[in-house]
């Protein structure tokens, strides 16, 4: 076993989609039974999770915290859920600016139950992601042809203008 990497065909290769890896390009490897998976563990993570919120907030009230900060964590769990929800359904259509997307991870981890949300209907349709990179993959395929196609014959072959 060697250490070298093995060599691989030319032209673009598919990127990765996490739970799928590059079963989306062609629906294989079980690729309907992935995303049943993944729509059915992201609902009973997000029926765990609000159980967990809701014990939380028994807590609260028998600590008799006050209405104000009930409605205050209420009203902040439900906006960053909705929040989380919306950048995690827009970055399945299109690539998410990283120093945005980093300057948003408390945001996103106090709205966790949004995103797993958002993963559990994306996951009804396609692979989470999958409508991206699908377009992405073809426009570098039909970048690649064309250079291919410009490079094709020898130079010294070619037909003098």
């Amino acid at each position: 076993m060697t250490d070298s990497p093995r060599p691989t065909a030319p032209g673009p290769h598919p990127e990765p989609i996490r739970f799928f890896g590059t079963t989306w390009l062609d629906h294989s490897g079980h690729y309907g039974l992935r995303r049943a998976g993944v729509a059915a563990g992201s609902l009973a993570l997000a029926a765990a999770s609000a159980v967990l919120l809701r014990i939380g907030y028994q807590g609260m009230a028998l600590a008799e915290v006050g209405w104000v900060l009930n409605v205050l964590v209420v009203g902040m769990f439900a906006l960053c859920t909705a929040i989380a929800f919306g950048r995690e359904w827009e970055s399945f259509t299109k690539r998410p600016d990283p120093e945005r997307r980093q300057s948003l991870r408390g945001l996103m981890a106090i709205g966790f139950l949004g995103v797993l949300v958002a993963w559990a209907l994306r996951s009804l349709r396609e692979a989470p992601g999958e409508g991206l990179h699908r377009a992405e993959y073809e426009e570098a395929v039909a970048q690649a042809s064309r250079r291919r196609a410009r490079r094709t014959g020898h130079p010294r072959r070619r037909a003098k203008r």
